[in-house]
């Protein structure tokens, strides 16, 4: 083999692996320090579309989570206020059997009742106008607006669509339904078996059609004790009821839908993490090679570069 000084093989070659070993020794140190197995668009093409789409479809989740649970507690406040709804009833029946079935009471006494019994009908039809954030917690009116909701009249009903999946306006819903307040605590006297009940006013109501409705937006549209029975305060306390466990019904879907889309989005989280996450055990032990073999290159290299002093000792000569 011809001793020479131009060209040198082994200095190449030592200098062409050092700067391999170098290369996959940083993308070791990269993969580890990110926590990521994917760390360039060109290492894998196609797991990196894939692991893009699972984490825009896990980011969709928790909006719809989220969704979820704002309806959760949407529901919540409603049933709340429909259980101070139906204790509201409760005291008005108990108003009533005190001012009619005492005969020791004077007229001052039963108009005292008649003021606390005004007042929570006042009370009552506040709360039918409470809202949640800005939406209406009751259906007051149809969807026209104009319209009274009707008790148990789903054509009446206003109700809000919650998305809950990852693909938005085209996956799944559910509805929430907003309780008629006002209708439920609207009683028709003639027909208390019925299903649906009119709407009239409260008073005017009780003295032609022998309707009554516990809300009054003032005192002066307050009906008195007088002017209704007892088995109408059992009627009102049945339909609050009635709209508290449909409230129940709700709660019951929406907490299932909560644990679904809970479910989903750890599942496609762990699917994630398999594509896109980095095995430490793995890597560290690429680390260790390739550090090993970056040294060794670069010995090489120093070896390689020292072959060619001989050159001098015979030139010296």
């Amino acid at each position: 083999m011809p001793l020479t000084v131009s060209n040198n093989g082994a200095v190449a070659a030592a200098s062409h692996y050092l700067g391999k070993n170098q290369k996959a020794l940083q993308m070791s140190i990269k993969k580890l320090a990110s926590g990521k197995r994917l760390i360039s668009p060109n290492a894998d093409p196609g797991t990196l579309s894939v692991s893009m789409k699972l984490n825009a479809a896990v980011t969709r989740l928790a909006g719809a989570k989220n969704n979820v649970q704002g309806g959760i507690s949407f529901i919540e406040v409603q049933d709340g206020m429909l259980e101070t709804a139906g204790r509201i009833v409760g005291r008005m029946a108990e108003l009533k059997g005190m001012a009619t079935q005492d005969p020791m009471k004077s007229a001052q006494d039963i108009a005292s009742y008649d003021n606390e019994f005004r007042d929570l009908q006042v009370q009552l039809f506040q709360m039918s106008e409470q809202t949640f954030n800005g939406v209406s917690l009751f259906a007051n009116y149809a969807i026209n607006g104009t319209t009274e909701s009707v008790f148990r009249t789903d054509s009446t009903n206003n109700t809000i669509s919650i998305h809950t999946s990852p693909d938005g306006s085209n996956g799944s819903k559910l509805s929430l339904h907003k309780a008629a307040l006002l209708g439920a605590l609207t009683v028709d006297a003639s027909d208390l078996t019925a299903k649906a009940f009119s709407t009239a006013n409260n008073a005017a109501g009780a003295g032609t059609g022998g309707t009554f409705s516990f809300a009054a937006s003032t005192s002066t549209d307050a009906m008195t004790l007088d002017k209704v029975s007892s088995a109408v305060f059992e009627q009102a306390l049945s339909n609050v009821a009635f709209l508290r466990a449909q409230v129940g019904g709700s709660m019951s879907r929406v907490t299932f839908s909560a644990e679904n889309i809970s479910a989903q989005k750890t599942n496609m989280k762990a699917a994630l993490g398999r594509i896109v996450d980095v095995d430490i055990a793995e890597e560290s032990t690429e680390l260790a090679k390739y550090n090993i073999l970056t040294q060794a290159s670069a010995a090489m290299l120093a070896q390689a570069n020292a072959s060619k002093q001989n050159v001098l000792s015979l030139l010296q000569g």
